[in-house]
């Protein structure tokens, strides 16, 4: 699918989020488990920090994948003892940045991407985007493509502080998370550590597919709410998974100077809610409550502040090894 034209509703970086974090964490799944580890590439250090050079191939030479496992945008590669123990190696987390895909390539060369969109570009590939590797004995290898520099590798990735996926969630979890407080709901679903994976693009088109205000206060949604903007996110996230990416939404491409709304017609409004840049339908969306523009966006990032810095901790922070702790996953296969 190409990507949405326009300002607000082109592809503008706004990546990656569950959706994206999926397609990469499965293609690892499908492609890159139970090959043996030869030689790693880790010469990038800022995209390795904090692991000098050498570290991440000490750490990874002779073991293999063995499972890929994912909460909302964290990803992490469970891997096998080494010299024939049955000890568990360490974890190896992977964050796409702002845009980064992975490739696996097989043993006769073929490559397979996942990850964020795959962008056109005039200009051909240099291989010093490629920033990290993990060589296998097969002579295929797994990559981090990631021309802006912006992704992460790091051992033992921490996940305590991430709320339940947003795939995973049950109505009643989603239902007691998304009702508590004063916020926005828009600024509570970008909210990491209280449902992670959903970023500024996917908020909006389940917002959208649920006839939802961005700037509804959490505590004026009621029960049907809730359940309606539940049953939209997972649809929102199925299609995305399926389709390749939150930009082939059913709104995203209205998310621009003079778009209408796909369903109704009416104009889409632009503000800013939670913090965030925000496109909402002006007739279904209203829902008396005015229109969100500044004041709700000052209202939202003060009500906000953790839930904003922590969607940013979580973006780039997390595999720091800030909250080092258990990694039970919602999405694995192994």
């Amino acid at each position: 699918m190409p990507f949405p034209p326009g300002r607000g509703g082109e592809y503008n970086g706004e990546v990656p989020e569950l959706p994206e974090v999926e397609t990469a964490r499965s293609l690892i799944a499908g492609q890159a488990l139970h090959r043996l580890i030869t030689g790693v590439d880790d010469a990038d250090t800022f995209v390795c920090r904090p692991h000098s050079p050498g570290e991440l191939r000490a750490a990874l030479a002779g073991r293999t994948l063995t499972a890929a496992r994912r909460r909302g945008k964290t990803m992490w590669l469970e891997t096998s003892g080494a010299g024939g123990s049955t000890e568990p190696g360490p974890d190896l987390g992977v964050h796409l940045g702002m845009g980064g895909r992975i490739i696996v390539t097989s043993t006769g060369g073929d490559a397979v991407e996942g990850g964020g969109p795959a962008r056109r570009d005039a200009q051909p590939r240099k291989p010093e985007w490629n920033r990290f590797t993990l060589h296998f004995a097969d002579g295929g290898a797994l990559v981090l493509f990631d021309k802006r520099r912006l992704g992460r590798v790091r051992l033992n990735p921490g996940i305590d502080a991430l709320g339940p996926d947003a795939e995973q969630a049950t109505p009643a979890e989603f239902r007691s998370l998304i009702t508590k407080g004063s916020v926005a709901v828009k600024a509570r679903l970008l909210d990491q550590a209280k449902i992670a994976g959903v970023g500024n693009l996917l908020a909006d088109e389940a917002l959208w597919q649920a006839k939802i205000s961005p700037a509804a206060r959490t505590d004026s949604l009621s029960r049907p709410d809730a359940d309606r903007l539940y049953r939209a996110l997972r649809s929102a996230l199925r299609s995305a998974i399926a389709q390749g990416g939150v930009h082939t939404g059913d709104v995203i491409a209205a998310r621009r100077p003079g778009g209408t709304c796909p369903r109704c017609g009416a104009e889409m409004r632009h503000g800013t809610v939670g913090g965030r840049s925000t496109w909402w339908c002006s007739r279904e969306q209203a829902g008396g409550l005015g229109v969100p523009g500044p004041e709700a966006g000052r209202a939202g990032a003060s009500r906000c502040a953790r839930g904003r810095s922590f969607t940013a901790l979580h973006a780039l922070g997390v595999l720091f090894g800030i909250g080092q702790g258990s990694r039970d996953s919602t999405r694995t296969d192994g």
